[in-house]
């Protein structure tokens, strides 16, 4: 390959769907600075429904969805503070162990790739029947319940190492249905780049925490 590539958050979760996902440590975003980014997305989503409509609307979400992503990762990638737990491999190794512990029965991993303070996640839902409701009645979607175990397992698990209670991972995640082929690969290729992007490695393949299927390449 070349240079590879909420609650408070919109989450549409279609059955059989490909999802890409990125989810981050508890704290690795300074709250306001993740509310100023939230507020300006929100501001040009407005501002977009007043001057485009039908699939031309639709179009324009899309292209200022990928330019608020490309802001918000690129404040991942280079971390003035915040926790990078994920940097150790005692830790980075619980969440690569539970990512292949949950395919196929979960889902269909295509592609992860574990940096220090978050996490980036290409899986399908094909055929991955829906959850029943809980007890209480909450019911969740294939996608949602997954990341309630992913991050229910690895946040316990972390968080016994470090020996102290709280949060691991910020609540919510984003998470973005992949629309065809073409998006596919383009974010195929952003995982596998993640770290080159950040300068921790020239070639993706020298990165523990990448994962590309194999059928893929």
């Amino acid at each position: 390959m070349s240079e590879f590539f909420q609650r408070n958050l919109p989450h549409y979760h279609l059955p059989n769907a490909t999802y890409f996902i990125t989810f981050r440590l508890a704290g690795s975003l300074p709250v306001e600075v993740w509310k100023k980014l939230k507020e300006e997305y929100e501001n040009k989503k407005r501002s977009l429904s007043g001057k485009f409509k039908g699939n031309e609307l639709r179009e324009e979400r899309y292209k200022a969805q990928k330019r608020h992503f490309a802001r918000f990762d690129a404040l991942l990638d280079h971390p003035k503070d915040g926790p990078r737990w994920l940097a150790e491999p005692r830790f980075a190794e619980i969440v690569t162990r539970e990512l292949r512990a949950l395919h196929p029965d979960n889902y269909r991993l295509h592609a992860y790739c574990v940096m220090s303070n978050h996490c980036h996640l290409l899986i399908d839902q094909q055929d991955i029947p829906e959850p029943p409701p809980l007890s209480d009645g909450k019911h969740y979607t294939a996608v949602s319940h997954t990341m309630r175990l992913l991050k229910g397992r690895t946040g316990y698990a972390c968080a016994k190492l470090l020996g102290r209670k709280g949060a691991f991972w910020q609540h919510e995640s984003y998470d973005h249905v992949v629309r065809n082929d073409k998006e596919f690969t383009r974010i195929l290729e952003y995982i596998a780049n993640n770290p080159v992007k950040a300068g921790l490695v020239e070639n993706w393949q020298d990165w523990a925490y990448t994962y590309i299927n194999p059928n893929l390449l």
